[in-house]
């Protein structure tokens, strides 16, 4: 009886088909940052820049994941604060470059923002879909669905953004939107840094080294 009433234990990535679907999203992030960042670049869009970021960011999350599944708990739990740490410093770097880019001239080309928006948006959705099951695990697995989600929000604003700079004439729109997408990246940070921290103290200090 007492056995039953254990506290429940969640899902850490060890599935054959999580690995297979990080695999797929891995490559998906890391072909459309290069596409978002040379768009980002050529449109002068900082919101294309800053979601370029993310799709970078989220494959190194996705790829820390990998190389973490089936270790022990206390190693998982801080490859999850690496990546809760790497995604606050991503955030801080947009705002601070959104805030530099007010006092540049030149507004972003909403065709290129609006078109890579609609791309990206459609790769998101799709990492979305892939990872919906897996997103109810412990801390680093729940960053990967956290950071899937963030990008499917952020493309979605992307895409307002765009409309708004066509309409207005004015970049403000784009850099909105970077800001928005800046403090999704803290948001998520303070929420995946919480998890494991509580997941590092719950975690027997011995096995910290031992489980391959």
């Amino acid at each position: 009886m007492s056995a039953c009433c254990q506290k429940e234990t969640r899902f850490d990535g060890t599935s054959l088909g999580f690995r297979r679907v990080l695999w797929i999203v891995i490559a998906l992030n890391a072909a459309m940052f290069v596409v978002e960042i040379t768009a980002g670049l050529a449109g002068q869009s900082m919101a294309l820049q800053a979601d370029a970021l993310d799709f970078l960011g989220d494959a190194a999350t996705y790829g820390l994941t990998l190389l973490v599944i089936g270790r022990a708990a206390r190693l998982r739990a801080g490859a999850a604060l690496v990546k809760g740490l790497s995604l606050a410093l991503l955030g801080c770097w947009v705002l601070g470059a959104t805030l530099y880019r007010v006092f540049v001239l030149g507004d972003p080309d909403p065709f290129v923002m609006g078109g890579i928006g609609l791309l990206a948006c459609g790769v998101n959705v799709g990492c979305a879909l892939l990872l919906l099951r897996f997103r109810h695990g412990e801390a680093n697995v729940r960053s990967v669905w956290l950071c899937s989600r963030n990008d499917a929000i952020g493309n979605v604003a992307v895409i307002l953004a765009a409309s708004g700079v066509l309409a207005s004439g004015t970049a403000w729109p784009d850099l909105a939107v970077a800001a928005a997408i800046a403090l999704l990246f803290l948001s998520a940070a303070v929420s995946i840094t919480r998890l494991a921290m509580a997941e590092l103290r719950a975690a027997p200090s011995r096995t910290g080294l031992g489980a391959a």
